[in-house]
């Protein structure tokens, strides 16, 4: 008996390299697991879209998929986007089901990457004397945001580092110059910045250029060193897995005590109870929402 199908679902970036990244990521799993239908595809901007994806798949016969979110935090393209894109492949595939993985989050092989990924920007130097500035994408889901927090923390736990500070790239506070100003100001000697995002990007190189700048400005100062993103590391391929099996065995264990949806956050409490209204992706070949609700359900 065929097993249900890993769908691997991903943004979508601008930037070519990071795109190549995400499909050969799906080529290396479908490589490693022989026996399981694997595909991967886009929500936006990049090809191949999610329904091309799927329609790979369901052409092959699959009927079950297992969808994994290839996305460090729940913001609202796991808690909405996706899950409407997956009703949209039901509703195109009659007869098909669709179980949908929780995102990876701060898992302890993922912080095992991003230690690495420290110590190679470090090339030997010593670790108490580094702070490391993890910076994520930022969000306006606080939810999504405080996850950053978190794997922040984790990532200082019993490592030796004199700090790990946390900013965003976008659309949250504190930026990427904030929190290189807050780095020096606790006596940082030298700042690894440290991009938290699984691929090459747009972002990941505005990280760069950010931190570069900020460094520029303070004369040759400032010890500030760039780290790499996550990448395709055998790390990552075990997580997916690990999320997969929870999908299919419809272990999901969402995080729901701080959602903005159910939970009324200060600042927040319009949204309690609202239905979600996943933005329009001109990748997608379906219809317009035409003004469709999607509840969060998660």
């Amino acid at each position: 008996m065929t097993p249900p199908a890993l769908l691997l679902v991903g943004h979508g970036t601008r930037d070519e390299a990071g795109a190549a990244a995400f499909r050969s990521f799906v080529a290396q799993l479908g490589a490693a697991q022989p026996g399981l239908p694997v595909g991967g595809g886009f929500i936006e901007l990049s090809p191949p879209p999610l329904a091309d994806a799927v329609a790979a798949l369901a052409g092959a016969g699959v009927r079950d998929f297992a969808a994994v979110p290839l996305v460090l935090v729940s913001a609202g393209h796991a808690k909405g986007d996706i899950p409407a894109a997956l009703a949209r492949e039901k509703e195109r595939h009659p007869g098909t089901s669709f179980a949908y993985g929780r995102p990876l989050g701060p898992h302890p092989g993922l912080l095992a990457v991003l230690e690495r990924r420290v110590d190679q920007a470090l090339a030997g130097a010593d670790r108490a004397d580094a702070t490391v500035l993890l910076v994520g994408r930022g969000s306006t889901d606080p939810d999504a945001n405080a996850e950053v927090f978190k794997a922040a923390r984790l990532l200082w736990e019993g490592r030796g580092y004199a700090g790990v500070e946390t900013a965003f790239v976008s659309l949250a506070e504190p930026s990427v110059p904030a929190g290189l100003d807050r780095c020096r100001r606790l006596g940082a000697r030298t700042v690894v910045v440290l991009p938290y995002f699984l691929f090459s990007g747009v972002l990941p190189d505005r990280v760069r250029e950010q931190a570069a700048l900020w460094a520029a400005g303070q004369g040759g100062e400032a010890d500030v060193r760039c780290a790499d993103v996550i990448g395709a590391e055998p790390e990552l391929a075990e997580l997916v897995m690990e999320r997969y099996r929870e999908a299919v065995r419809g272990d999901l264990r969402m995080n729901c005590d701080s959602c903005v949806y159910r939970v009324a956050m200060p600042g927040f409490e319009d949204r309690v109870g609202l239905p979600q209204q996943p933005h329009h992706h001109p990748d997608d070949p379906s219809h317009p929402h035409g003004g469709h609700t999607h509840a969060h359900t998660h």
